[in-house]
């Protein structure tokens, strides 16, 4: 039924379907997040509208108020508004509360008819009545008492004039105490609706992305033989990771790699019947062999106790384990040869292997969801639960979007009902409505398209989207690159490249992330028109000098460490449903900011790596919480310089210096 003041097009509200009900909104620990509703009304009365908040305590928060917002159309109009934020992690309900405002509805007709001569002492009269409702109903202060009766005593006063009494009761000492203590006739209500508040790392955070087995591996010239790195060489590479303000070290999986159909470097395969040479170390994503599962930890690397060492010293460091869930096997795993009704089976009894055509990948079976749906749903569980009891408390799930939403959405829940800290990545490079709804169905955070976003209209629009259109559904992960995309952008742009992309992620998303060997610019594609790497840490072990390298890379590592360092200390830049695009004239030139309290931050990007580009910036002072033609004092956190700025700025940006990252001090 309709409320006796209509309340219709709430946000945020994920329907999952008429027989499924809703699914609850994304929200993290002290974000503040928008609810919006359209509310109107018969005849010209006034109206108000509120937000009221329940926590997982079953508490409900003090209401917070709605304002209208500006009519972009005639589509557009009775719209209304209010930022709210949680205080406790779980599960959280919002309701819009819409009631008839006579106080609003008698300022309105008062202002007209009283300066008109109009029923003077009957809107009086009537202004008393009100006013009196409202010190009857209690909860005031004796200063805000001592308001309204002054304010009722000025209605009665039929000696005083007419103006003045108007004054009183228009001044902002009364406005305030009424809008404080409103009267709400014919209220309605529309709701609950679900909003799920998670930890803070689920929204914001720097992931690093590293191959235990190059880590501390060795080269020998004269033999060619390669040493694999292990859990305790690894472990040697993380002071460094949280040196440069990482957040979370993501390791791709660690368990025993299939034997059968092994790859080789670049990803090449052997002709059928040929033995695999002894040095083709094959794809830790072809998980499983005689040596175990996807419950065991490959044995070049060392023991499940290494592992645990290896938490504890992340942990040490105040870095997070975020491990890979890769539902997918070798032929020669354990689940093949104990549960072959968990795979597809082809015509001619063959096993199939993973293809996406025109790749195909012999080296792994999918899991058919099909097939025991119930046994595979315990088994999986059961393995997420074993990680989780050795210090992981973040998956990043590999291709989530080949497999039944349904199975995830149930095992999510399982994982939050105990649980609730722990976080999932979905790498899903899908089509929109499957990564929209894995993230509605209770995924953290989603790989995003942000890496095939280089042009300005592209970027603007992405960022536009993720921000405010998709951000109650999932939070964006902005990697920079990963084993499988090294973009063209990367592999012709020069350390310039390197710099714009990275501010790019970090300054305009909550949490970004980066693959190791990108801070050595490393951009060399296995060919012309491929993404992937040559020599592909995916097929083989990569033995990297981080000493020489980091000498030889442009400085990368150092700017990748001031980066990290601005996130860090800007409120601001922690959050992600609060950034504004501004106008850049260069067609080459993003301009954004990002603003929580007392922190403003403006950003302003040149995406051209390869020549100088000068334009106008033209801000949106509002945006910025300042008014009209303030003139204010901006310091690069980047370069240590200051200007005064205002409403229209001159920029100039080289390849060696892509972006001004800028905090607003005050007002010059």
């Amino acid at each position: 039924m309709v409320g006796r003041i209509p309340v219709i097009d709430v946000e945020p509200v994920l329907e999952a379907g008429a027989s499924q009900g809703r699914l609850p909104a994304k929200a993290s620990l002290g974000e503040p997040f928008p609810v919006r509703a359209t509310v109107f009304r018969e005849g010209h009365d006034r109206l108000g509208a509120e937000v009221v908040l329940t926590g997982p305590d079953g508490v409900r928060r003090p209401p917070v108020r709605m304002h209208a917002l500006p009519a972009a159309d005639r589509f557009t109009v009775d719209r209304y508004e209010a930022w709210v934020s949680a205080d406790a992690e779980g599960a959280w309900s919002f309701e819009v509360q819409a009631w008839s405002s006579p106080l609003g509805t008698w300022y309105h007709a008062a202002g007209i008819k009283i300066r008109a001569g109009v029923d003077v002492e009957l809107m009086f009269a009537e202004g008393r009545l009100l006013v009196e409702r409202v010190l009857a109903a209690g909860g005031l202060t004796r200063a805000e008492q001592r308001t309204l009766r002054a304010a009722s005593a000025a209605c009665a006063d039929a000696a005083r004039p007419v103006e003045a009494r108007l004054a009183q009761l228009e001044s902002p000492e009364v406005v305030t105490t009424l809008e404080a203590h409103p009267l709400r006739d014919l209220r309605s209500v529309e709701g609950p609706f679900p909003v799920f508040v998670d930890r803070s790392r689920a929204l914001f955070g720097s992931w690093y992305e590293l191959f235990p087995r190059s880590e501390g591996a060795t080269y020998d010239p004269a033999t060619g033989e390669v040493v694999s790195g292990t859990f305790r060489t690894a472990a040697e590479r993380l002071p460094a990771v949280a040196a440069m303000g990482f957040d979370v070290v993501y390791l791709p999986p660690i368990h025993p790699i299939g034997e059968v159909n092994r790859k080789g470097p670049n990803n090449t395969v052997l002709p059928e019947g040929e033995p695999t040479p002894p040095d083709w170390t094959g794809s830790p994503w072809a998980i499983g062999s005689r040596h175990g599962g996807h419950d065991a930890v490959h044995p070049d690397l060392g023991t499940i106790e290494d592992f645990d060492a290896f938490v504890a010293a992340a942990r040490a460091l105040d870095l997070e384990v975020a491990l890979d869930l890769a539902l997918q096997c070798a032929p020669d795993h354990p689940w093949v040869a104990a549960h072959p009704e968990w795979f597809t089976t082809r015509a001619d009894g063959s096993i199939a292997y993973a293809e996406n055509p025109p790749k195909k990948y012999q080296d792994i079976y999918p899991v058919n969801f099909d097939n025991d749906p119930a046994g595979i749903s315990a088994e999986v569980l059961r393995v997420v639960r074993h990680w989780m009891d050795h210090g992981v408390r973040i998956f990043r799930v590999d291709n989530p979007h080949t497999k039944p939403v349904a199975f995830w959405q149930w095992l999510l829940a399982e994982v939050r009902a105990t649980d609730p800290d722990v976080i999932f990545l979905a790498e899903a490079f899908t089509k929109p409505p499957m990564l929209q709804t894995l993230g509605a169905i209770g995924f953290h955070q989603s790989y995003t398209y942000f890496t095939w976003r280089t042009e300005k209209v592209d970027v603007e629009d992405y960022l536009r989207e993720v921000a405010t259109e998709s951000a109650h559904r999932i939070r964006p992960n902005f990697f920079v690159n990963t084993p499988d995309i090294l973009h063209e952008f990367l592999q012709y742009g020069g350390p310039a490249a390197f710099r714009i992309r990275a501010v790019l992620a970090s300054m305009s998303s909550p949490t970004w992330g980066m693959y190791a060997g990108y801070e050595l610019g490393e951009h060399v594609a296995v060919r012309p028109g491929s993404e992937e790497y040559l020599d592909s840490e995916k097929y083989q072990i990569r033995v990297r000098d981080w000493e020489a390298g980091a000498a030889n890379g442009d400085g990368l590592p150092a700017y990748i460490t001031r980066l990290n360092a601005i996130r860090r200390g800007h409120p601001a830049l922690q959050l992600l449903r609060n950034l504004h695009l501004h106008a850049a004239e260069d067609d080459h030139v993003v301009c954004w900011s990002k603003r929580a309290g007392g922190d403003t931050v403006i950003v302003v990007l040149s995406l051209d790596p390869h020549q100088v580009r000068e334009s106008m910036v033209h801000l949106d002072l509002a945006a910025l919480g300042l008014e009209p033609g303030t003139s204010f004092t901006v310091h690069d956190e980047l370069t240590g310089a200051a200007w005064t700025w205002g409403e229209h700025d001159y920029v100039r940006l080289d390849p060696a210096q892509p972006a001004h990252i800028l905090t607003v001090k005050g007002h010059a």
